[in-house]
């Protein structure tokens, strides 16, 4: 283990595209801060992993959205690594919602870890990320530009976490680069039947005529993180052409 490793904090990492996430940046040499909500047992097996390549990890535990949340991940960040060279933000919730049925709670759920999260967590960050001259990276999502029906308080807040993008990148440029990453299909939903019709009928949909996978969405992300330094305030796409249609 080196003390000069890159220090990278991922939200949402016990699981799924996070988790895959965590492992990429641990491959390339990354001490990771593991952030979960619920899934304990998953995030202490992954840090087992991860540790097993010869990293440094860090398992925090909470809600973010939780007001103070965000500014006390950074901290204990910055106490188990004394540095911070990155965040991703994974975290999302993704809940379909009729309409006439949306409330505050529900908008605000949405909002809360698609904006307020991200946003604070880069505030609370920015000194030791200028420092550092690191990055930001959000995962966002194609529905962000292309709203999904029965998911409009996910679709518009995904799309706010765009805009925040490349607000950021102004904001915090040109110290820290801020860019984010657009799923297309790279893991169906666990608990149900996706919205735009059957699965067939959405890879039929799609340029390349097959789903993606969460190692898709981790190599831009490592790239943006670790290598693209010319690159800052962008969205960047892996959806196997779903987009074009």
């Amino acid at each position: 283990m080196s003390e000069d490793a890159k220090c990278i904090l991922v939200t949402g990492a016990a699981r799924r595209v996070g988790a895959e996430i965590a492992r990429h940046l641990a491959s390339a040499g990354c001490d990771i801060a593991l952030h979960y909500r619920h899934s304990q047992d998953d995030a202490e097996s992954l840090a087992h992993e991860l540790r097993a390549l010869g990293r440094r990890v860090q398992l925090l535990q909470g809600d973010l959205l939780e007001p103070d949340y965000p500014r006390q991940l950074v901290r204990q960040t910055m106490a188990a690594f004394g540095r911070l060279d990155g965040i991703v933000h994974n975290a999302s919730l993704n809940r379909p919602k009729a309409f006439a049925e949306v409330d505050l709670r529900h908008w605000q759920e949405m909002e809360g870890i698609h904006l307020h999260a991200p946003f604070f967590l880069a505030q609370a960050a920015a000194a030791e990320l200028r420092l550092r001259r690191g990055a930001i990276v959000h995962i966002t999502d194609i529905y962000a530009e292309r709203p999904l029906l029965g998911y409009l308080p996910y679709s518009v807040s995904k799309a706010a976490l765009v805009s925040l993008t490349r607000a950021l990148a102004k904001e915090l440029g040109p110290e820290i680069r801020v860019n984010s990453v657009a799923p297309g299909v790279v893991l169906w939903a666990e608990t149900q039947q996706p919205a735009e019709g059957s699965r067939a009928v959405i890879l039929d949909r799609t340029a390349l005529k097959r789903a993606g996978n969460p190692a898709d969405i981790a190599r831009a992300v490592r790239f943006l993180l670790l290598e693209a330094d010319y690159v800052s305030g962008q969205n960047v796409v892996v959806d196997g052409g779903r987009m074009i249609y």
